[in-house]
């Protein structure tokens, strides 16, 4: 898993494409919002810039990357040739996948570092660690799931919008509104809970107790995402 590993990094650093998705965008938009965290704070809440700053990352810098990058290696057969080798099905997505995640992962944790140093410290630091892993994982069951919806690295870019631009506007509308009202809807939409689940962790005042079934929604739609992709996923280009 590891070679593959190493050998998928080499790759994304010479992608430009995949460098600009991955790494350039995220940072710029969280750059963004924390140097407006002021005017953000005003309209949400510091949890709420801390949300959007985590699903800006999860699903262009983790979800958008893995898509394409599946969808790429399955077009020029290198899934299929490393089905020939020793390495199982689950070893071969694990050693493809490591390299995003561990990357988007160390954006989040950078990025909400910086905010914190800039805007204070979040409530529950123990929290909002579980609301990333569980929203990364979201993140990725979902882009194995796409990923068989999509023929090649040009059609990510169409494939993966409905997703990617459907939990910014989730976590947007839970970050502003809050779930006072259409609580069952927000919680359940994706990206929803895990957002109110980081407004909890960030703002605080809400016992832990409260908060951690709230990590429920997040991961039945890693069940829901796996599902889809043993059933959608190919390892071949469809003829």
């Amino acid at each position: 898993m590891l070679s593959i590993a190493l050998s998928e990094l080499i790759q994304i650093f010479r992608n430009r494409l995949v460098l600009v998705t991955s790494f350039i965008m995220p940072v710029a938009v969280s750059a963004y919002f924390i140097y407006q965290h002021e005017i953000f704070a005003d309209l949400g809440s510091l949890g709420y810039i801390a949300a959007v700053v985590m699903f800006t990352v999860g699903a262009f810098g983790l979800y958008t990357t893995a898509v394409t990058t599946l969808a790429s290696r399955r077009q020029n057969l290198f899934l299929k040739r490393l089905r020939s080798t020793p390495a199982s099905d689950a070893t071969i997505l694990s050693g493809l996948m490591l390299p995003v995640t561990v990357v988007a992962l160390v954006q989040v944790t950078a990025i909400l570092v910086v905010l914190a140093g800039v805007a204070g410290r979040p409530g529950n630091v123990p929290l909002l660690a579980a609301a990333v892993l569980s929203t990364l994982i979201m993140m990725l069951g979902l882009a194995l799931a796409t990923a068989g919806l999509t023929n090649s690295p040009e059609h990510a870019q169409v494939t993966t919008l409905p997703v990617s631009l459907g939990v910014i506007a989730v976590t947007s509308w839970v970050g502003i509104t809050g779930t006072e009202e259409l609580t069952l809807l927000k919680r359940l939409l994706p990206g929803g809970s895990a957002t109110e689940l980081v407004l909890n962790a960030w703002n605080g005042g809400v016992p832990v107790a409260d908060s951690l079934p709230l990590l429920l929604p997040t991961l039945s739609w890693v069940v829901v995402a796996v599902a889809l992709a043993s059933r959608l996923f190919r390892w071949e280009p469809r003829r």
